[in-house]
């Protein structure tokens, strides 16, 4: 495996375009676009426990992972094309200290069978091209020592980082999962009776508005939604047809094929981690984001844009973004201008980042558009929005044909 990794071969004058504008190191100042990353933390407690497995003989378990893709372009050959520059993958399992050890030798064997050659380091690690393995086995992990935390009783834990030759991380960067797991588990919010409606008729109403977007108009885009990446990185094995149940938690380390597919074949999972920035890069402005530049630019949209995606496709219809997507910062400012009437939330589950809390506050009205459910192998699976009250506007639809009515209505050409 070596760097750079070519994730588009040839970019278009256009493409090249687009990345200079929105996803190079200048390209916005709130955050690096061009870098990947998220992080899963899943533990076994009473509150998650059709998801965990938690019983009362049957807890401790505990799954982290981190990781970080930084894309760049390559300009050196006949035309540019984008490459994944730096890789860093982190996955650390607390279990039984039987089930860790049968995973030790699981490890073992993976990366004989992915050609990893052991570098003879003082740490030692491994290294398959351009990328460098380590393994590190705990009795007690160095993180819960930080924290304070107790190990249950019979369990050790393994830590695996793979990361491309020369990466390092700030302290800050490595402790952030773990300060973020120290955070505790998300409350969910308590539905309510929400009203439902034919279109955003309503709206009409409430003008000004501000807008929220999660991953509906992305999806719209031809974009994978962002539990896509739950399957990439193993983090949960869907459990029934209604997403509203949760999914069931990848804990046990014999049932985490994460690592087995990174060491034992590696040039094929890292093409799997790369798809989502390489089909949102390809990806174009759809029909929802020009109606809302347009009426934005006709005042009825006011302020930027709170959106949860990493896509760049409001700012590429012209519109000014506020992201929300954060690990360090629990509820990012969010600039409401004053005189605005209500919050339109468009595709989003959960209000993760507390704006439509904050829009309450202000006294604003809540419309929500989204399809609530998504269809998956052809099945369509209800995913109803956790915190929609009373009093809240619900269009099920999906963004494009809504936004395009909503425009036709206000008598603005898209």
């Amino acid at each position: 495996m070596f760097l750079p990794h070519p994730v588009i071969d040839s970019l278009t004058p256009d493409q090249v375009r687009v990345w200079d504008a929105h996803f190079s190191p200048e390209a916005d100042g709130q955050r690096r676009p061009a870098v990947e990353e998220g992080i899963w933390r899943r533990t076994q407690d009473p509150a998650n426990a059709a998801q965990s497995g938690w019983t009362e003989d049957e807890s401790g378990r505990r799954r982290v992972v981190h990781y970080r893709l930084h894309y760049g372009l390559d300009r050196t050959q006949p035309m540019e094309r984008l490459v994944l520059e730096e890789l860093y993958l982190y996955v650390s399992w607390l279990a039984p200290a039987d089930e860790i050890a049968d995973h030790r030798r699981d490890l073992d064997q993976w990366l004989t069978d992915g050609r990893w050659k052991p570098t003879g380091d003082e740490d030692g690690s491994w290294r398959r091209g351009d990328l460098h393995a380590t393994l590190a086995e705990h009795t007690v992990h160095p993180q819960d020592e930080r924290a304070d935390q107790d190990t249950p009783e019979g369990f050790t834990s393994i830590d695996v980082t793979v990361y491309s030759e020369g990466y390092t991380l700030t302290r800050a960067a490595r402790n952030l999962p773990w300060d973020v797991l120290a955070g505790g588990m998300r409350v969910k919010e308590q539905r309510g009776a929400p009203t439902y409606a034919d279109d955003l008729s309503g709206l009409l109403d409430y003008l000004p508005f501000v807008v929220e977007a999660g991953c509906g108009t992305s999806i719209e885009a031809g974009i994978p939604p962002l539990h896509w990446l739950h399957e990439v990185y193993r983090v949960t094995a869907r459990a029934g047809n209604d997403l509203t149940q949760g999914y069931a938690f990848t804990l046990a380390p014999a049932s985490d094929i994460l690592i087995k597919e990174i060491l034992a074949d590696t040039e094929r999972k890292v093409d799997d981690m790369v798809l989502m920035f390489r089909t949102l890069l390809l990806a174009e402005p759809t029909g929802a984001h020009r109606a809302l530049k347009v009426l934005h630019d006709a005042g009825h949209v006011v302020g930027p844009v709170a959106t949860h995606n990493f896509d760049r496709l409001f700012a590429r219809a012209g519109l000014e973004e506020t992201f929300m997507r954060r690990y360090d910062q629990r509820t990012p400012h969010m600039p409401f201008p004053g005189g605005a009437e209500a919050l339109l939330v468009i595709g989003l589950h959960a209000d993760r980042r507390k704006v439509q809390t904050r829009a309450r506050e202000l006294g604003l009205k809540i419309f929500y558009l989204d399809t609530e459910g998504v269809t998956e192998h052809g099945v369509h699976k209800p995913y109803l929005i956790e915190g929609a009250r009373e009093g809240d506007v619900v269009v099920r639809s999906e963004a494009t044909p809504a936004l395009l009515h909503l425009a036709e209505l206000l008598g603005v050409n898209v």
